[in-house]
């Protein structure tokens, strides 16, 4: 890193100090504040380079900028991402000097350094991601952006969107390369994820333009109703309507159709090459020091998989017996493995599973959380200005018992932020964990979170966008249990869904681990997962498989989570009758996510600044 002060600058040290041209503190000020306008301009400007890179983080931005482009999905982009962003470091380290910057600009220099290190230490582990899986896919992404991400307002904007469709070919192709590429390499995701994409990407072209079919597609149902918006809004007639739609089949039935059959007849063919009951990536190549390298950037800390595995043994017997106090407290006399078994049942805790029952749980779901919303004034500073929806997944990307997500809204408030429930099976989603769902997606938790990042304006725009796993879900789960303090689950078996939902997490660290690094078997760590929680069987069998296509994300929210914990009981030890919940809560979001270490930072300067004033 640059130094400005160098030996040349010595002999001036030894001149009076009355000589000495010393800055008053305004002036010192002054040149803070330009320093950092300096430096937070250098910053918004490479991360407008970066962003041009990426068409759909552009259009999930809410911006129209390369609207009828997609990403380069080839490796080779990817390699010139890494050395653009090496450039940029060489750049940063030369213009900037690091100790004459404020604490705020520091974060934000060791932010830009962090995510490079993340980068570099990666390039070992190029393309041993799973390109194809069940959870996060392109191949289901694609359609779901289209969906809700393109908007169309304009005709400009229905020709994007139908060279975005065309342009999907190629995408695809550039995936598929690289899912062969692995798969060479012996990389190859355990049979269950074959099975389920294959059948993700079949109902893709399940419908009109692709079969003779009453129902449409989903995307080409999507296609066909923007279009009809732009009839009802005057901007095409009937005919120029008829035209478009004519364009649109053709894109959808000559480049979207050819390429998912393309995924269809790879998977086909490479099926019986896969495990019918594999262990974690620990099994591939050089997979042993991916999955650490996968904890490590999960986590944001240097916890061992030994570590993880340990402190997810001692959260599950901790939680346990919360839940046996609950159970006490209803007047279950069984044992906590029969109060599972009840809670797990019992026609009481679950909606119908029909289309009244889904509507029925989005409906509770939404006035949990317009209940707790008017309560966050008491417990935040800063408060979100972006809507928030509950919305059901779509047909083609809906799993039974999958998690529920969050996708963020835009920075300008055109597009709500939307919390997704998969409601395909009711079964597998009781009510008892439903209240404490909403809190972790909606408000305080991850539409507050991102709302709140994306509207600060007083940190560079690559900080407003920052995903760190451990800080992301760690608030998230961090939010379950505050609800609890701002006066949510008054039933207490909703209350014991909150527990359901943490040790859900806990035991995350436990079976992760010992999926990745311990050798255990899809089988061993369902066994483990139903032995240690009242969880649904659906449930638990796609979150296993989760696991083990999505290896160390999961261990990232009960080790943030903690590490939040720890750094408010200790500005509560520290500051006593002087805590303010509030002035923690807008130091933890204020800053944007980032790294847990550097979040620690962030309260410890917080805290030091609240003892100074009192």
């Amino acid at each position: 890193m640059k130094k400005l002060f160098t030996l040349l600058a010595l002999p001036f040290l030894m001149v009076p100090l009355l000589f000495v041209g010393c800055k008053s503190s305004t002036e010192e000020k002054e040149v803070t504040a330009d320093q950092s306008k300096e430096l937070n301009e250098w910053f918004d400007t490479k991360y407008e380079e970066k962003l041009q890179k990426s068409p759909l983080q552009l259009t999930m931005l809410g911006r129209k900028d390369r609207y009828d482009q997609l990403d380069d999905m080839s490796l080779k982009a990817e390699e010139e991402l890494f050395q653009w962003t090496e450039t940029s470091v060489k750049e940063l380290e030369e213009t900037f000097d690091y100790e004459s910057l404020s604490p705020e600009d520091q974060i934000s220099y060791d932010l830009w350094m962090y995510e490079y290190q993340q980068m570099k230490e990666g390039l070992e582990f190029k393309n041993m991601d799973y390109v194809f899986h069940q959870m996060m896919g392109m191949h289901t992404q694609f359609p779901s952006f289209m969906i809700n991400f393109h908007k169309v307002d304009s005709v400009s904007d229905m020709k994007a969107y139908i060279t975005r469709i065309r342009a999907s070919k190629n995408a695809i192709n550039d995936l598929l390369d690289r899912a062969k590429l692995q798969a060479e390499k012996g990389i190859i995701p355990p049979k269950f994820t074959f099975e389920r994409v294959l059948i993700q990407c079949k109902d893709l072209l399940n419908g009109k333009p692709f079969t003779k079919s009453e129902k449409d597609a989903a995307l080409w149902a999507d296609m066909n109703m923007k279009i009809d918006q732009l009839v009802v809004m005057g901007d095409i007639d009937e005919t120029e309507a008829i035209t478009m739609r004519s364009n649109a089949e053709e894109a959808m039935t000559q480049y979207f159709k050819p390429a998912y059959e393309s995924i269809i007849s790879w998977l086909e063919a490479e099926m019986p090459n896969a495990e019918e009951a594999p262990t974690g990536v620990s099994r591939h190549p050089n997979g042993e020091a991916y999955y650490n390298y996968r904890l490590k950037t999960s986590t944001t800390t240097n916890l061992t998989a030994d570590e993880v595995h340990n402190i997810g043994l001692e959260e599950v017997a901790r939680i346990q017996e919360e839940m046996m106090a609950i159970k006490n407290k209803v007047g279950f006399e069984g044992s906590l493995q029969e109060f599972f078994k009840f809670v797990n049942t019992d026609e009481q805790f679950f909606f119908p599973n029909t289309d009244e029952g889904r509507q029925g749980y989005l409906d509770e779901s939404t006035k949990y959380l317009d209940e707790l919303t008017k309560k966050l004034p008491d417990y935040f500073g800063i408060l979100p200005k972006a809507d928030l929806v509950v919305k059901r997944v779509e047909s083609f990307r809906e799993q039974d018992g999958a998690p529920q997500h969050y996708f963020p809204g835009t920075p300008d408030g055109s597009r709500s932020g939307i919390y997704y429930a998969h409601l395909s099976d009711m079964n597998a989603m009781p009510k008892t964990t439903m209240e404490g769902v909403a809190y972790h997606e909606g408000n305080p938790g991850h539409h507050m979170q991102i709302s709140i990042a994306q509207e600060l304006e007083s940190v560079p725009e690559f900080r407003k966008r920052g995903r760190y796993t451990s800080y992301v879900e760690g608030w998230a789960l961090y939010s379950e249990i505050l609800a609890k303090e701002m006066g949510g689950y008054e039933n207490p078996y909703y209350d014991f869904g909150r527990l359901v939902n943490e040790i859900w997490r806990a035991i995350r660290l436990v079976v992760d681990t010992g999926l990745h690094s311990k050798g255990w078997t899809e089988v061993e760590a369902i066994a483990y997962f139903s032995e240690n929680s009242s969880i649904a069987p659906g449930a638990i069998k796609a979150e296993v498989q989760r696991y083990m296509v999505m290896p160390g994300q999961a261990t990232a929210y009960k080790i943030g989570m903690i590490k939040i914990q720890e750094l408010r009981q200790k500005a509560e030890a520290e500051l006593g009758d002087a805590f303010d919940i509030k002035g923690f809560h807008d130091t933890v979001l204020g800053g944007g996510a980032m790294p847990l270490e550097i979040l620690e930072r962030r309260v410890n300067q917080w805290i030091d600044s609240q003892k100074s004033t009192t």
